[in-house]
């Protein structure tokens, strides 16, 4: 399906990202307009959608399941301006999601400019407010554009002025301020700069694109010295790592010998074996590219993302892409429970060390480090998802493994220990809103702003600053608060005091105290007793959490046990055994579910939640020993 590559000086080219908060509308954005530049057929576009018009860039199956943008990707679409001439554009779709905040950070580094999507209703959310800092940090001026303005609540004009608010806010130069505004929607393909006069397509958003993104510097850079950086790596089976960037200066040609300089400026020669430049969503092969291009570059391994490739005479670094700390870190261990490798092929802690470190050459916001046996490793990330994604690939790869409780990571700023503090923005019905505060209250939130959107008849807007540990199993509980209705969201503000202790899980858990299969005799007599995780039929474990307790403190009991196959009770006494619906959870779910002493066991086909010491008197005994120490 490759295709001609449409050859354009430097002063036709725009490069730009594409940045908002999740779920408002940048991978369906980014489709339209691939659809709408004409490169392809509808069956091919239904092809690579996987059927019915799908997310093309949403290639990934978690993406594709979850509905949200993982990886960040690149493609390439040819326009026709109203003056005649050809531009093509290089746009770059990002997450929306704050724990994928690194990769928004590093693929910035590409665009000369940025698209900042904005939802009609919802408006600047904490994941805006951190990318379009990012943004303006760089240098890059954004085009806002309001998309869902079809929605029957929506609000643009007044979104616009919050946008505005939210520039001023973050000390936005006064030309940044005096934006293009272009209204969208992003399902209906269309654009207009008023919305008075809406279009049939998106044409006014590629005009507004060649008007107001800057061309790359105009063939100065391209007689300097090379300098490319790599910001993405991809991998294939036939030709290796596929290193992914833009040309900051000079050209670089195929089969050029070239520098490449690591983050600690080590310096090895190789030699550019295959050059590949962005056409709609193919890459086809070319023979130089010029400054201000993105491309791909085969045959540079070993490499690494933030790497410099240059002059092989005069090497030039580049600054090494700078990602912001992780705040959260769990423990990785071997799946040491019964069941072990019934489902899994990867099993030992080789196995899992080595793909930790294979996903630290892609996965820049993640760090690894030693844990505290040789069977653990302790692995930091930006948040919950972006960890539980990662636990999730391994688990379909094939790993079994047991996961620790998610911890944030403290700092020491001035003698004084501080922990990360988030900005949670809330909206809920209004007649849940005691219900809220006093939810929040117990977290140690702050309450900053309190206030109505217009057009949301009996929904109130909260935001707060909250310590990041209370957010911990705060999402079910808020859904239970307000009945499903709440939408939360939550960035990272910054760090601050320890705020004092946080309220933990106020119920316990059912333990399993044998092995064996549950019957539905067994967990007819237990419902009085809490909520189960189990059904008739699953397999289970001594020491294995099947349920949760209806009172605080924890309860071993017998879910395995058997009817027992005598004649000696009258018939007409005999009942059958009633079985309830379990209670579902998320791998995510499961993660802030978990106490100190417990673990999230995780296999391809199952996961389980267990104490750390499955045997009841090896827990008695190391309560025993906590109490003394105490």
């Amino acid at each position: 399906m490759a295709r001609p590559r449409v050859v354009v000086p430097p002063s036709r080219l725009r490069n730009v990202a594409i940045i908002a908060h999740v779920d408002h509308g940048k991978t369906t954005l980014v489709d339209k307009m691939v659809y709408q530049s004409g490169l392809y057929r509808n069956e091919e576009l239904d092809k690579l959608a996987g059927g019915q018009h799908g997310l093309i860039l949403d290639s990934n199956d978690l993406e594709r399941e979850r509905g949200i943008t993982i990886i960040s990707k690149n493609c390439a679409v040819t326009y026709q301006a109203d003056d005649g001439e050809i531009y093509r554009i290089n746009l770059i779709d990002t997450p929306g999601h704050a724990d994928f905040g690194g990769e928004v950070e590093r693929v910035l580094g590409m665009a000369d400019a940025t698209l900042l999507l904005v939802d009609a209703y919802e408006g600047p959310m904490p994941q805006t407010r951190f990318v379009l800092q990012k943004a303006l940090q760089r240098g890059l001026r954004p085009i806002v554009v309001v998309n869902k303005v079809d929605r029957p609540d929506a609000r643009p004009h007044e979104v616009v002025d919050e946008v505005f608010d939210l520039l001023v806010d973050l000390d936005a130069p006064d030309e940044v301020l005096d934006f293009q505004v272009i209204y969208a929607s992003a399902r209906q393909g269309w654009a207009a700069a008023d919305l008075d006069h809406p279009s049939g397509s998106l044409q006014p958003l590629f005009e507004a694109i060649v008007r107001h993104v800057p061309a790359p510097d105009d063939g100065a850079k391209a007689a300097e010295l090379l300098q490319f950086q790599v910001t993405t790596l991809d991998y294939s089976e036939f030709v290796g790592r596929i290193a992914i960037g833009r040309v900051h200066a000079g050209t670089i040609k195929k089969r050029q010998r070239v520098a490449v300089i690591d983050h600690l400026g080590e310096v090895s020669r190789k030699q550019a074996v295959q050059l590949l430049a962005f056409e709609g969503l193919d890459r086809v092969e070319v023979e130089e590219v010029a400054a201000g291009d993105l491309c791909a570059i085969v045959g540079l391994e070993p490499i690494e993302i933030g790497d410099t490739v240059a002059d092989p005479d005069q090497p030039h670094v580049l600054p090494h892409v700078h990602v912001d700390e992780p705040t959260l870190h769990m423990l990785f261990r071997v799946n040491d429970g019964p069941f072990s490798g019934r489902d899994g092929r990867f099993l030992t802690s080789r196995q899992i060390g080595e793909r930790l470190q294979r996903e630290l050459r892609s996965n820049v916001a993640l760090r690894v480090a030693p844990g505290p046996t040789q069977e653990q490793f302790r692995v930091s990330g930006r948040g919950l998802m972006h960890l539980g994604i990662l636990i999730e690939n391994m688990r379909r790869e094939g790993f079994e493994l047991c996961v620790g409780k998610p911890q944030v990571i403290y700092r020491e700023i001035d003698g004084v220990k501080c922990e990360p503090i988030e900005q949670l923005v809330i909206d809920c019905p209004e007649d849940n809103q005691n219900a809220v505060m006093a939810l929040l209250g117990d977290r140690r939130a702050e309450l900053i702003k309190m206030g109505r959107r217009s057009s949301a008849s009996g929904f109130v807007h909260l935001e707060f600053k909250i310590p990041a540990r209370s957010l911990m199993g705060l999402r079910s509980r808020m859904l239970n608060a307000t009945k499903g209705q709440a939408i939360l969201h939550h960035n990272l503000l910054g760090y601050e005091p320890v705020r004092g202790e946080i309220p933990k899980r106020p119920l316990g858990v059912l333990i399993s105290n044998e092995t064996g299969g549950a019957t539905a005799y067994a967990l007819d007599a237990l419902y009085d007793r809490g909520v189960f995780f189990v059904r008739p039929g699953d397999e289970v474990y001594e020491g294995q959490v099947v349920g949760e307790h209806c009172r605080a403190g924890d309860l071993v009991v017998n879910v395995v046990r058997g009817k027992k196959l005598t004649n000696i009770r009258a018939a007409g006494k005999d009942e059958n055994a009633q079985v309830r619906p379990v209670r579902e959870m998320s791998l995510e779910g499961c993660l802030e579910y978990i106490e100190d002493d417990e673990l999230v066991e995780v296999t391809p086909k199952n996961i389980r939640l267990r104490k750390a010491l499955l045997s009841e008197n090896d827990r008695k005994r190391q309560a025993r020993r906590t109490a003394v120490e105490v």
